[in-house]
């Protein structure tokens, strides 16, 4: 864990977390349901993953929004199209299974603790609106997030400043005492530039991005959040 000189994590109100690569294992959707993808399953698991980033990014310049539903489905046709492994079958089958990603394991005694020690919980997503109450559904995460914010309230995708805007207005707190957490590179250098106080969880040591936007912290899982609130693994 690396964190800078300034550091607000300790007055931190809130907790906000993004959902897709931070939360929720995006490639779980291949592993369960992409079997017959064979030695090509991790590469149509990567390509649908950059295409879904690239479309949000282009369609937000564009000014063509259409929800994160839409453009999972777009990225994984073009997936499986790149890797000669078209079929409506496969490709049902594994927006199925995006519905319901794995959590990665710390992600439930983290957020309890975090309610444990009365911090506010929140998602701010790409996602749309039935996607996030699908994943929360299944990971049975329901009662330690007290919000599940979609940009589709906004009908742009991060990190346009609007984005970031949506969690001060709808929890109420001012943004020099949210934290905010993803594994997405360019996401926590969008949030730190609004001025979120920033965690990155960098969980696959990727290089930083350079962008605008100081992050606080970098970690390599959730668990290293609440030491960074000044809190122990039961949120006291």
């Amino acid at each position: 864990m690396s964190t800078s000189s300034s550091g607000g994590f300790k007055s931190a109100k809130a907790c906000v977390f993004d959902a897709y690569g931070t939360l929720f294992d995006v490639h779980s959707a291949v592993r369960r349901g992409g079997s017959e993808l064979g030695e090509k399953a991790a590469m149509v698991s990567e390509l649908w993953r950059q295409k879904q980033l690239e479309y949000t990014w282009l369609r937000s310049l564009m000014g063509a929004h259409v929800d994160f539903w839409q453009v999972t489905a777009d990225s994984l046709a073009f997936a499986l199209s790149a890797s000669n492994t078209e079929s409506t079958a496969l490709h049902d089958e594994l927006m199925t299974m995006y519905m319901s990603l794995d959590a990665y394991p710390e992600v439930l005694p983290v957020l309890t603790g975090l309610k444990n020690a009365g911090l506010a919980t929140a998602i701010l997503s790409n996602g749309s609106p039935s996607m996030l109450t699908a994943a929360i559904e299944s990971a049975d995460l329901g009662s330690v997030l007290d919000h599940a914010l979609s940009v589709e309230e906004v009908g742009i995708y991060k990190p346009d400043s609007s984005v970031y805007q949506l969690a001060v207005d709808k929890l109420g707190i001012p943004k020099e005492a949210i934290c905010f957490l993803s594994s997405n590179g360019w996401d926590a250098r969008g949030a730190a530039h609004f001025g979120f106080t920033v965690a990155w969880v960098n969980r696959f040591e990727r290089e930083p991005e350079r962008l605008p936007g100081e992050i606080e912290a970098t970690i390599k899982t959730l668990d290293q959040l609440l030491p960074l609130l000044g809190l122990d693994s039961t949120g006291q």
